[in-house]
Formats: structure tokens, C-alpha cells, sequence
């Protein structure tokens, strides 16, 4: 028996069970495809998500195999010069495939033990007070005490748990791909600029592999498919092309060929007593902004010390719960800017003038950095109450005279960063870490951090800081 099954084996189910594995939770991953895709949709990490991974000790393997990118903005396809003062030592993104993420979370949770099993398609699930079981394809049942559906937006999980899916279905469709243009560099290069000064949902980008001849290619669809899961076929991908540049580029051999629309939809509810939903099993919505894969990441950093420490049995009450509270929201918003920058998008007089007063707008510091952080979602910051400015946000990477912080968090364990000397976190050491140390980059007496980076508490209070203790890492032991 597991203590967690999750179930989809994308970045978002990989995270987890990363996070899972450093709590030394018994995680089983089940996939329903026998190997990976190859499929790119998701092109890379925002800064938040690189802050994670440097959270984590695994920022380097992705600095190996990505190409730093700084673009403000990147809303609606607007693009600007990356503001100054964004609230983050990591000020760019990576340029990372979706399947390079994959494989490098994959290779992590397999190093921390984790089961992964590929071709088990789940079919059934069942819950009681004391656990999960879950039934696949072939009609092996497997029993676990939590189970979470990271299985994408046509979540099996989400389905069999009855939980609501509101939202709207997809008006416009775009055609995504990979495949050789025999075209030449330059005239591809052309006329991509020439159809994007009116059709932002066009493009032609060389493989981010560098091999050559081979595009990454999108071009908006004739209409919506009445089966949205039916791969689309070279020649409607060629007449697509002809239709909006006037030319197909000599389209051949494609690697992989999709489909996608603007659906916005959200879960009702991220938890089901004992099953959870993240990542797209929770939220869809356009992949303008490139914030899918992101969210999806960052739900499984928000979500995976608060099953571990439900697993544990050391768990505050409320603490499993305040997963939904913290990321619906967040999930919420996210579906708001991808509604807007779908309108941004539009062709039509009313959305071309539209883009023209944001690109304006953008123009203005305090309003790149303003959409900058939303879209990075660097600007994250939880409700926990009233308090301190820093109460709910994430704690940047500052310099320690030790060195980074986050160079401390790698374990997934709660941190005291004490600038004062006087405190002391010992009735919780099996879960909190206690640091010393000082920042010139921070001016309070003392933070406690969560595992995921979110100020807990900051002050130098010691009443107080018991409080936070217990509301976040539970009963005071010894």
C-alpha cells in the first residue's frame, strides 16, 4: 500500500512526488502513456518556477539544458524590455521544452525512490475514512491513503470524483506542431513578421534543439473541431499555413501535430476528502503568457509539505485544506489574464486598438513590472491575516553571509531565518530548521518560512512565533 498515488506522470505529478519523497512518502506515480510524448507544449519556466527549483538544489541541471530569456511583460503577446527591481534574485525565465522538464523530474523522483509505472490507465476510484482504491484498465486495484489527480484537463479523477468544471468552452482553435519547412531561414523569417504585425496567434520559431530545417509551428484553425482530441493531419496544418501566410513553407515530415482552444475552465474544489487535483486536472485555459505548465508546478510546491505532513500525522488542522483556500485563487487569476490576453489577440478593430493603448500602458515601469510579476507570479502572496508586509509572500533568494537561502531549503523542511540570536525553534526541530544568521537585503529581526518559501511570520514576537509554529508545522513535540 502507498500513502499516495498520483496519478499522470507530467511535470506537475513529477513535482509532487518529488516533494513527497523528501518527506520519505511512499509515492507510486501511475501514467497512462507507456513513454513520454515528446510533445512541447510548454516552452519553459517562468521566474517563480526558477526559484523553485533553486529551492530545491535542482536550479543547475536546468541552467545545463535551457537558454535564459528576459521579456517583460509577454502579455498578450506584447512584448517589453524586462523591468527593473522585479522582487526576485532569479530575473529571467528558461527556455526549457516541456519534455526536458519532464525528463529532469523524472530523473529526480526516480533518485528519491519514487515508483513510477507507465501504460496504467485509471479507470475506478473509491474512498473511505481510511484510504483510497483505485482501479485501472486491466483491472488491477491498488490501495493508497491519499491519491492525486495531476492528469491533465480531461482528468479521469476529476471525472469520477463528480467535481465541477465551470467555465467556458473554446470559440477559436489554434494548430501547434513540429515539423521540417524547407523554405529558406530567411524568407520564413519574412513572412513570420509580416502575417504577426496582424495575427499574433502565428509563428514559425527553429527548433529550440538546433536541428536544422525543423519549426515549432502555430497557426490559427479553420473554426473548432468537433472532436477536440483528434490529432490534426499535415495538409489541414499546410492549409491553415496557405490560408493566413499564403504559403505552407514546403511543410513535411512533422514530428508531432495538436490542437488547442481558449476553453477557461476551473475545478470547484482542488480536494475531495482524501483525493486531490493539480495542474490542468484543476484549471484550463489558453497557454498565452506560457503560465500553464507553471501553475501546474507551483500547485504541486503549494500542495506537496502539506500531505507530507498529513501523512506524518503531525498536520495542523486545516493545514491539507488550505491547499484549495491558497491556489484557487491564484488558479482564478491566472484564468482572468489569459481571458484578457485572448482579447488582446483578437484581429478585429476593438482588440488591435486595445493592444495598442496596453502596449502604451507598458511603456510605463511601474505597469511592466506590475504584469511582469503577475505573469511570472513572482507577486504571489497567500492570505494568512493580518501582520507584517512580508506575512504571505515568497521570501526572495537573499544573500546570507552563509551564502544564498535557498541553498538552505533544498530539504523541503520549514526555516527560521533569526537576524537576533534570541529565538528558538527547538519543540519543532524534526521540521523546522533554525538559522542565524544576517541579510543585508532584509530589515526585519527574524522570518519563518514555510517549505514552499511563503513567510509564515515575521518579528521577533516570541509569543507569536509559537503561534505561527503551531498554525503551520503543528503540536510542539518534546
Amino acid at each position: 500500500m502507498s500513502d499516495v498515488i498520483v496519478v499522470g506522470g507530467g511535470p506537475t505529478g513529477l513535482m509532487l512526488a518529488c516533494e513527497l519523497r523528501l518527506h520519505a512518502v511512499r509515492v507510486l506515480v501511475l501514467e497512462r502513456l507507456t513513454a513520454p510524448t515528446g510533445q512541447s507544449r510548454g516552452q519553459g519556466l517562468h521566474a517563480r518556477s526558477v526559484e523553485v527549483m533553486d529551492q530545491r538544489g535542482l536550479l543547475g541541471r536546468f541552467l545545463a539544458v535551457s537558454e535564459k530569456f528576459q521579456v517583460g511583460g509577454l502579455f498578450g503577446g506584447i512584448m517589453k524590455p524586462w523591468p527593473d527591481r522585479l522582487d526576485t534574485a532569479h530575473p529571467y525565465g528558461l527556455a526549457t521544452p516541456q519534455p526536458v522538464t519532464e525528463r529532469l523530474l523524472e530523473e529526480r523522483a526516480r533518485e528519491l525512490g519514487t515508483e513510477i509505472r507507465r501504460g496504467c490507465e485509471v479507470v475506478g476510484l473509491d474512498q473511505d475514512e481510511n484510504g483510497v482504491t483505485v482501479e485501472l484498465a486491466d483491472g488491477t486495484r491498488l490501495r493508497s491513503r491519499y491519491v492525486v489527480g495531476c492528469d491533465g484537463g480531461r482528468s479521469t479523477v476529476r471525472k469520477l470524483l463528480g467535481v465541477g468544471f465551470p467555465g467556458e468552452p473554446a470559440k477559436v482553435e489554434t494548430l501547434l506542431g513540429e515539423m521540417e519547412l524547407t523554405e529558406d531561414p530567411a524568407t520564413v523569417a519574412a513572412v513570420v513578421a509580416r502575417v504577426r504585425r496582424t495575427q499574433l496567434r502565428f509563428g514559425a520559431a527553429p527548433d529550440a534543439g538546433g536541428k536544422e530545417g525543423v519549426y515549432r509551428v502555430v497557426v490559427p484553425a479553420d473554426g473548432v473541431a468537433e472532436d477536440r482530441a483528434a490529432t490534426p493531419t499535415l495538409e489541414e496544418f499546410s492549409q491553415r499555413l496557405r490560408a493566413v501566410a499564403g504559403t505552407d513553407f514546403g511543410a513535411r515530415s512533422p514530428r508531432w501535430l495538436s490542437r488547442f482552444g481558449d476553453a477557461t475552465r476551473q475545478a470547484e474544489r482542488y480536494r475531495v476528502g482524501r483525493v486531490l487535483l493539480a495542474g490542468d486536472a484543476a484549471h484550463i485555459h489558453p497557454p498565452t503568457g506560457g503560465q500553464g505548465l507553471n501553475l501546474g508546478v507551483q500547485d504541486a510546491f503549494n500542495l506537496g509539505w502539506k500531505l507530507a505532513a498529513e501523512v506524518a500525522g503531525w498536520a495542523p488542522d486545516g493545514l491539507l485544506d488550505s491547499y484549495h483556500t491558497e491556489r484557487h485563487p491564484v488558479g482564478a487569476r491566472v484564468l482572468d489574464s489569459t481571458r484578457a490576453q485572448i482579447t488582446l489577440l483578437g484581429t478585429d478593430p476593438g482588440p488591435a486598438a486595445l493592444r495598442e493603448l496596453f502596449s502604451t500602458l507598458m511603456d510605463f515601469e511601474e505597469v511592466n513590472r506590475y504584469v511582469t510579476g503577475m505573469i511570472t507570479a513572482v507577486d504571489v502572496r497567500y492570505d494568512l491575516g493580518d501582520g507584517h508586509e512580508l506575512l504571505g509572500r515568497r521570501m526572495r533568494d537573499v544573500e546570507l553571509k552563509r551564502g544564498p537561502l535557498y541553498g538552505l531549503m533544498h530539504a523541503g523542511r520549514g526555516l527560521l531565518l533569526d537576524r537576533t540570536g534570541g529565538l528558538s525553534v527547538a519543540a519543532w526541530a524534526d521540521r523546522v530548521d533554525h538559522v542565524v544568521d544576517h541579510s543585508e537585503e532584509l530589515d526585519v529581526p527574524a522570518v519563518l518560512l514555510r517549505p514552499d518559501g511563503h513567510v509564515a511570520w515575521a518579528g521577533e514576537d516570541r509569543r507569536e512565533l509559537l503561534g505561527a509554529l503551531s498554525t503551520w508545522f503543528g503540536a510542539a513535540t518534546g
